[in-house]
């Protein structure tokens, strides 16, 4: 199966209080405490074979309080603040547009996993971020009828992030698609 065959994964999720160094890195690298979880089931998808070649290509996206919207990839550097609530969300919104970002990057996706705080996916609903079908949220139970309105898989919270009973539950649909 050639790397452009491969079903095409984005994760998203937020940064963390938790910066593991003091210098440059990539966002993936950068973040540890409760972005944890999500990185976990990202290494766990990215190394995944099925049938003897590798199960899907998968893309990672922090939503950053300095940056805005960063691929995984990204080399940044740790800042002072980290956004915690609904009105710093809105004032990273606000000057960084990370939501039209996610809305340009996510269509080529077969599946997109959002793993944020409930204020930001209001947000994310609101805004209409992402396409229809293609999104699996793992968020609040005050979420679940208005993703399976859109077609969405909804999974509730549990652990920091994802928790491993969810992860993997995601593992499984992504295993499916492919």
């Amino acid at each position: 199966m050639a790397k452009a065959n491969l079903k095409l994964v984005l994760v998203v999720t937020n940064d963390s209080t938790v910066f593991l160094g003091k210098n440059i890195a990539s966002a993936f690298d950068m973040f540890g405490g409760r972005a944890t979880e999500v990185k976990n089931l990202v290494a766990r998808l990215d190394t995944a074979e099925k049938g003897g070649k590798k199960m899907c290509d998968v893309s990672y996206g922090v939503i950053s309080s300095h940056f805005g919207f960063v691929p995984g990839n990204y080399v940044i550097a740790p800042y002072n603040k980290v956004m915690s609530c609904k009105k710093d969300y809105e004032a990273v919104q606000e000057k960084k547009d990370y939501l039209g970002k996610l809305e340009y990057v996510a269509p080529p996706f077969d599946k997109i996993i959002v793993c944020v705080p409930q204020d930001m996916f209001a947000m994310m609903l609101e805004h209409n971020t992402f396409p229809t079908e293609k999104v699996i949220a793992v968020t609040n139970p005050m979420f679940k009828e208005e993703c399976e309105k859109r077609g969405w898989t909804y999974l509730e919270r549990k652990g920091v992030r994802v928790g491993k009973e969810n992860a993997d539950k995601i593992f499984k649909m992504i295993e499916d698609i492919c």
